[in-house]
């Protein structure tokens, strides 16, 4: 057992689509896994690689929706790792998605150790930890999950750049507010463009809560801004677009690249 019993929950998304047994304290699994997912292509016979992976909702997610795409989940702390390894097998993914512990911030050398070489990605998708380092949760899978250094971003895209091979895409979401930081992560030093962007809504007239965002590897196409998602109507409702994605699977735009 990953987790000692009754510390696990065992959770359907994706309308039953996917289990996970999750931790019933601390990070738990939301939209943006599912919405992360949602927004990456992929083809058999691809590699794709999800950075701080969790339980490997987002990486399961898109394992289960293209047929011959093969997974690396990363994840830092051995308990979810475990646990995404647990899911893969759950959900009959086994031979097609594997876990390795290991921090997003290792030396080269770890990566390739662990079977993840400079170029050897098609794909790479993550959903940073994005709070204030000041205001840490109590919690440690929490505060693991959503609280990061004033650099993670940089480090995060750049561990991506690494891993991808030309032409390659990665693919984040991230909070509203840090668009600007996430814009310069993505094009310091030329490493990605083509970028395009997402806002997520989480009800009509409300600003943006997340942005999610492609990028190309050595891409110089511009910048593309694509019309916002709205999760919920005025009425607190999902919108059908926002049902169909959270509970039915289907892709956002940006899955298109």
């Amino acid at each position: 057992m990953a987790a000692e019993q009754g510390a696990v929950s065992e959770d359907a998304v994706l309308g039953g689509a996917l289990i996970l047994r999750q931790p019933k304290r601390g990070h738990r699994v939301g939209h943006d896994a599912i919405l992360l997912a949602a927004a990456v292509a992929g083809r058999a016979g691809e590699h794709a690689v999800e950075l701080g992976a969790g339980v490997g909702a987002a990486g399961l997610a898109l394992a289960r929706r293209v047929n011959g795409l093969t997974v690396t989940l990363v994840e830092i702390d051995p308990a979810l790792t475990a646990l995404a390894h647990e899911n893969a097998a759950t959900n009959g993914l086994s031979d097609r998605v594997r876990t390795v512990c290991l921090d997003v911030a290792a030396p080269h050398a770890a990566f390739a150790a662990a079977g993840l070489k400079p170029a050897s990605a098609d794909r790479v998708l993550m959903n940073p930890p994005f709070n204030a380092a000041q205001n840490p949760s109590p919690e440690r899978g929490r505060r693991l999950a959503r609280t990061g250094a004033q650099d993670t971003l940089t480090r995060w895209i750049g561990a991506a750049a690494r891993l991808l091979r030309p032409r390659g895409v990665v693919t984040l979401i991230w909070r509203a507010d840090g668009l600007d930081a996430m814009l310069a992560a993505l094009t310091a030093e030329h490493s990605f463009g083509g970028v395009t962007l997402l806002p997520v809504h989480s009800k009509p007239e409300a600003p943006a809560i997340r942005v999610l965002a492609s990028a190309v590897k050595g891409s110089h196409a511009p910048l593309v801004l694509l019309p916002g998602l709205l999760l919920a109507d005025a009425k607190g409702h999902p919108t059908p677009t926002a049902e169909a994605v959270l509970r039915f699977g289907a892709t956002l735009p940006l899955a298109e690249n």
